[in-house]
Parts: C-alpha cells; sequence; structure tokens
C-alpha cells in the first residue's frame, strides 16, 4: 500500500510542475535557513575538540554592577575571580584568563595582527587542544612568569613560514617570547579556546590588573560531576555579596557561574539584573518564536497550495468515494503526498545548507571557522521537515476527506 502512495504521489507532483516548484522553493529555503543557523549555534555552543566537557563545565565571564540610578556591565576583573571563585566545593579544576585581544608583530617590514590570550595553566587541562609541536606552559612557568607562549598554526605559517617553531622567538606586543608549543587552529566562534597565541598572563606589562574587580577576565569551572555544578553556582552566588565594590553608588554585583549558552542568553536586555537565570528561558522562548513564526508563513502558503491542487483533484475523489474508498485511505494518500514533497525540499535544503556554510566559512567572517552540518542537526532538521509535512498536510487532506461524493464528481464546493 505505501509503495502503491508513493509511486501515485510521485506521479501527481509531476502533473502540476509549476506548483511543485514553488512548494519546494519554500520548503528548501525554510530549512535552508533553520539548518544554517542551527548549525552556526550548535559551531558556538555545542561539544566542541577542544571542549569536550562542556557537561560539567561553567563559564564566568560577563559582570554586571547595579545600584539605583547606575549599571555598570563588563567582564569580571582578576580580583573578582581570584578572590571569591578559588576553593569553590565541587570544583575540580579552576582557570582564569583573559579575553583574547589583538597584538601586533613587525616581521621585515610587514605587520601581522594576532589574537593573544592570557591564561593560566590550569586552562591547558580543563580545555583540549590537538598539539602539533611541543605542549602547554606549566605551572611553573606561571608561577615565574616565563616569556613562554604556544602558537596555532596559521601564526607558525605567517611568523616561521611553516617551519618548525618550537625554540624559536616570537615578538608580539612589544615583547619577546619563546614558541613551546604549537596547536590546531581553533575557531573564532568558540570564544573560550581561541586565540592565535597564548602567553602566561604573569608576563602582563603590569599588575594593575590584580586589583581590578572588573575587566576583561574570565573563568572556567570544571566540576567533579555534573551534580555538583548547582552547588557550585549558588556558592559562588552567595560569595558576590561579600564582594567589596570599587565605587559606593553600586550596591551589588551579578556574574554567576553557567552554562555557555546561559552567559549568551544574559547578553538580551532586560530590566531584572537580580535574576540573570530567568534570561535562559526568555532567550530560549525568544528563539522558538522566532523560529515557529519563520517556519508558519511558508506553512500556510504550502497549506493553501495543498488545498488548491485537492480541489483540482475533486473528480478523482469523488470516483474513489463513490467506488468506496474510505475517507482514512484517502487522508493517508495526501498525506504521504505531502510528506514526501516536504522530504525532497527538506533534502535539498540540506544540500544547499552544505555550501552555503561552506561559503561562510572561506570568506574569513569567522576565523578558523569549520562549519559543517553533523549528524544531531540533520536528524533535527528531517525531524522538523516531517512535522513541517504533516501540519501543511493535515488541513487540506482533512477537508478532501470531508467531500460530498456527489460535489466531488461535480468538481467540489463552488
Amino acid at each position: 500500500m505505501l509503495t502503491h502512495y508513493l509511486v501515485l504521489a510521485v506521479k501527481v507532483l509531476m502533473r502540476r510542475k509549476f506548483f511543485t516548484f514553488i512548494s519546494l522553493f519554500g520548503i528548501s529555503f525554510t530549512l535552508l535557513v533553520l539548518t544554517v543557523v542551527a548549525a552556526l549555534f550548535d559551531h558556538s555552543f555545542g561539544p566542541g575538540a577542544e571542549e569536550p566537557l562542556q557537561d560539567r563545565t561553567l563559564y564566568a565571564g560577563r559582570a554586571v554592577m547595579y545600584g539605583k540610578d547606575n549599571t555598570w556591565s563588563s567582564n569580571g576583573g582578576f580580583k573578582l575571580f581570584e578572590g571569591y571563585a578559588r576553593d569553590l566545593p565541587g570544583v575540580e579544576r579552576l582557570s582564569l584568563y583573559q579575553n583574547a585581544h589583538t597584538v601586533h608583530s613587525y616581521l621585515d617590514g610587514r605587520k601581522v595582527s594576532s589574537g593573544l590570550k592570557r591564561t593560566d595553566d590550569e586552562f591547558w587541562r580543563i580545555l583540549q587542544f590537538e598539539f602539533l609541536e611541543g605542549g602547554p606552559f606549566g605551572t611553573a612557568d606561571v608561577a615565574e612568569a616565563r616569556f613562554v607562549a604556544v602558537i596555532n598554526r596559521t601564526t607558525r605559517q605567517r611568523v616561521f613560514d611553516g617551519r618548525n617553531a618550537v625554540g624559536q622567538t616570537l615578538e608580539a606586543d612589544g615583547q619577546r617570547f619563546r614558541v613551546i608549543g604549537v596547536v590546531e587552529d581553533v575557531s573564532e566562534m568558540r570564544s573560550v579556546p581561541y586565540a592565535d597565541i597564548w602567553v602566561p598572563y604573569t608576563t602582563a606589562k603590569t599588575d594593575a590588573y590584580k586589583r581590578e574587580v572588573m575587566g576583561d577576565w574570565n573563568a572556567i569551572a570544571l566540576a567533579r560531576d555534573e551534580a555538583a555544578m548547582a552547588g557550585i553556582h549558588e556558592e559562588f552566588n552567595s560569595r558576590l555579596l561579600r564582594v567589596e565594590l570599587p565605587e559606593k553608588n553600586f550596591e551589588a554585583i551579578v556574574a554567576p557561574f553557567e552554562t555557555k549558552f546561559a552567559g549568551f542568553a544574559r547578553l538580551m536586555p532586560t530590566a531584572d539584573r537580580k535574576d540573570p537565570e530567568s534570561q535562559v528561558w526568555r532567550m530560549v522562548a525568544l528563539l522558538l518564536v522566532l523560529a515557529l513564526l519563520f517556519i508558519l508563513i511558508p506553512t500556510v502558503n504550502l497549506v493553501n497550495i495543498n488545498i488548491s491542487r485537492i480541489m483540482e483533484r475533486a473528480s478523482e475523489i469523488g470516483v474513489r468515494k463513490a467506488f468506496g474508498a474510505p475517507s482514512r485511505t484517502l487522508v493517508g494518500q495526501f498525506l504521504v503526498e505531502n510528506i514526501l514533497l516536504t522530504l525532497i525540499g527538506g533534502t535539498v535544503g540540506f544540500v544547499l545548507s552544505i555550501f552555503v556554510l561552506r561559503a561562510i566559512a572561506q570568506s574569513g567572517l569567522f576565523s578558523y571557522a569549520h562549519l559543517t552540518v553533523n549528524l544531531r542537526v540533520f536528524a533535527y532538521g528531517m525531524a522538523l521537515a516531517v512535522v513541517f509535512g504533516l501540519i501543511s498536510g493535515v488541513y487540506p487532506a482533512w477537508r478532501m476527506s470531508r467531500l460530498n461524493p456527489v460535489q466531488a464528481l461535480k468538481g467540489g464546493p463552488r
């Protein structure tokens, strides 16, 4: 029976090529956009080669100080995390690092710009990089402020023409570092591990950062297990109540340990600074509403096209009903036709999304980005295509099943 439905569906879709093309275009374009957006989110927030332990990793970076009349929002400072995030119960490892900032090197009269990140030694134990040469700097390197550096593949190519870089000297930001390791390039969209050059934070030109509550620092806490994550979050929040704020016109500071997506959600404007966790649900709700609205327009268009297609087949429906075809058989047939149409459109959309993601990666918009449609995104997309087909096919199929045989033989209701 299913084989018969499929054969009939193909013949019907080929009968009106223009309507079929319009339907396929709407489905494929919708799924193309949703797939590309999902792939970008997955690449930014999903598990990656350098962050394989995200299921028990918490991040603290964005800090907000607020008072009655003003608000100060930025990354937290070294003093905030060093003074209040150490020895949190349930934390297996804790790392402090600065945001990557642009520095310049001058080689043979040319200026080379790189992203430099200052980190501690725990950074390399929580994150897992693919080393092409050498290894990371350790506890002694940080404690003794040794001028050593880890660089990525592209920096090795630009500075050392691709030759072995370990043991070579690199100039960056007016300082000279000895290269001790080379890692594979990390996508700029993964902001935590991303950089071109990594050096010990103790090599900073000044120690003023040690006295700052607000600044450009971040913390990563690797929990012993998933069960400990909520306790880490609550304990750090309670410690923030004791923070000595740098200015008297501020009352409190918010800088929670949270998942990467929760940190992204807190970038959404809100008047409720005291409850940042609520932002996650607001962001999820916003994304779901936008996705549903984006799907709704082509779904409505497809419903109208399907109704027109069914009404054109009113005589056929009338003959089949006159010969005793039950409504559920007719509904099943039209649903199979519509699901087949959406699966074809979904497949076209996925193929196109591969080329679009490749074009984005090659455009240089995001450094070192390798954007792909992984199996998880593909499975979600195909499930969405099936739901899309059901939603746009159920109502037309129901209307078709309600046709009176006599009216159907006359060409449908006028």
